[in-house]
């Protein structure tokens, strides 16, 4: 009787397995790579992009995952630490490419995006590439295969100068992080600075990642009497940029780059004490997005990850969304190219389910606003978003009227070279 039992249960436990199986209750996996720096002087800048995409795996997963032809599938998340070298990078794509099944892979870093761009068509090994860099390089290489995550950086050197203009301001020093990133951003400063009959009076660099004591090339780039400094790199050097700015007696305004986040040097590196930062133009602060969850994504992130919630996090969590919605729509979890094809399908996204609403995407480059703040008398200021792609002002508006709006949001068209939608 007790062996027949066992039997019963068993043959139970096999029909209920199948049944599980047939239904989908048991949903395959779909593998999403990340090979980035985890360690080293990159790693919080690596994590903050890992973060996101963990979050969004998370939050698609416990909404039941995506369908795929019928077939149910959640997402999963492996991660390899390249430390920004392109021999490692490679080396972990094809790692999770082969081992794991991984058909999108994400980066962060352009040095070590370039040559994954080398690889990622290869036939039998193609990946989609997810690429988180500002550069504008990645557009000018060739790849059916790569999407772009963030605003190219060109749009926000505009936005920036062109604020910088209305408060008045025309003469520039510039303490800009050293290395490739940095070159760019100094060079497209300086061209468009000029053009609009602005100056820059000194070029200091500075290398943000080995450097502590800043007081020689600011003190040089102060000797020119700047009326604002162009800084940035990692926000948390940033922050001592400012503050050895102050400390020599500097009075007037900070122009950011991209790279650095006014509302993690206010709150991390300040301590949400403003007064140093009196006068600041850079990336808006996460919390000030106009998006109906951006309140309850930051309060789960911090939450979650005990981390300040940066634009890395809040774009990359957006854009594995996306991904999802493509594979759902292309009717594959596989193929490269059709999931890449099918993002232009499920875009626009909306601002009551991610925090950063892509609007679209053209050619390799998604389509997001420029969000840009500003810093003044001690506190956070109006913010402005820049429509960067649309070619004329009837386009902008159509955009515009998609957008979620904020009465503390100002939305300006602000068309950039090379990215202007046909």
């Amino acid at each position: 009787m007790k062996k027949m039992k066992q039997v019963a249960l068993r043959l139970l436990l096999v029909l209920s397995a199948l049944s599980m199986v047939c239904t989908g209750a048991w949903a395959a996996e779909a593998v999403i790579g990340f090979t980035g720096p985890l360690s080293g002087p990159g790693a919080g800048y690596g994590r903050d992009n890992l973060n996101g995409l963990k979050m969004a795996a998370d939050d698609i997963n416990k909404a039941g995952g995506i369908t795929v032809k019928g077939k149910k599938y959640t997402l999963k998340i492996e991660s390899y630490d390249d430390m920004i070298d392109p021999t490692a990078a490679v080396n972990n794509a094809r790692r999770l490419r082969s081992r794991s099944g991984a058909r999108v892979i994400y980066n962060p870093v352009f040095n070590t995006i370039a040559p994954l761009m080398q690889i990622n068509e290869q036939r039998g090994s193609d990946f989609l590439l997810m690429a988180y860099s500002s550069t504008p390089k990645i557009e000018a290489i060739k790849n059916d295969t790569t999407v772009s995550i963030p605003p190219p950086f060109t749009a926000y050197v505009q936005a920036f100068s062109d604020i910088a203009w209305e408060k008045g301001w025309r003469k520039a020093a510039m303490v800009v992080t050293l290395g490739a990133y940095g070159d760019e951003w100094r060079e497209a400063f300086k061209h468009y600075w000029t053009k609009k009959g602005g100056e820059i009076v000194a070029d200091k660099p500075a290398n943000y990642y080995t450097d502590t004591d800043f007081s020689a090339q600011l003190s040089a780039a102060l000797a020119a009497n700047p009326e604002f400094l162009l800084i940035g790199g990692p926000s948390e050097p940033t922050g001592l940029v400012i503050e050895q700015a102050r400390n020599l007696g500097f009075k007037g305004g900070f122009m950011l780059v991209d790279q650095a986040k006014m509302d993690y040097i206010a709150d991390v590196v300040f301590k949400g004490d403003l007064s140093t930062m009196k006068d600041v133009i850079g990336i808006v602060r996460v919390l000030n997005l106009p998006s109906q969850v951006i309140a309850d994504f930051t309060k789960r992130y911090e939450e979650t990850y005990k981390v300040h919630v940066t634009f890395e996090a809040a774009l990359n969590y957006s854009s594995l969304f996306a991904v999802a919605k493509a594979m759902e729509a292309a009717g594959t979890v596989s193929d490269p190219k059709a999931i890449k094809a099918a993002i232009s399908k499920v875009l626009p996204q909306s601002g009551d389910t991610v925090p950063t609403p892509y609007q679209g995407i053209l050619f390799q480059k998604l389509l997001v606003e420029g969000s840009v703040g500003v810093i003044a008398d001690g506190k956070y200021q109006k913010n402005y978003q820049y429509i960067w792609w649309a070619k004329d002002e009837n386009a902008f508006n159509k955009i515009k009227e998609k957008m979620v709006t904020s009465p503390n949001v100002e939305i300006r068209w602000m068309p950039v070279e090379g990215y202007l939608q046909q």
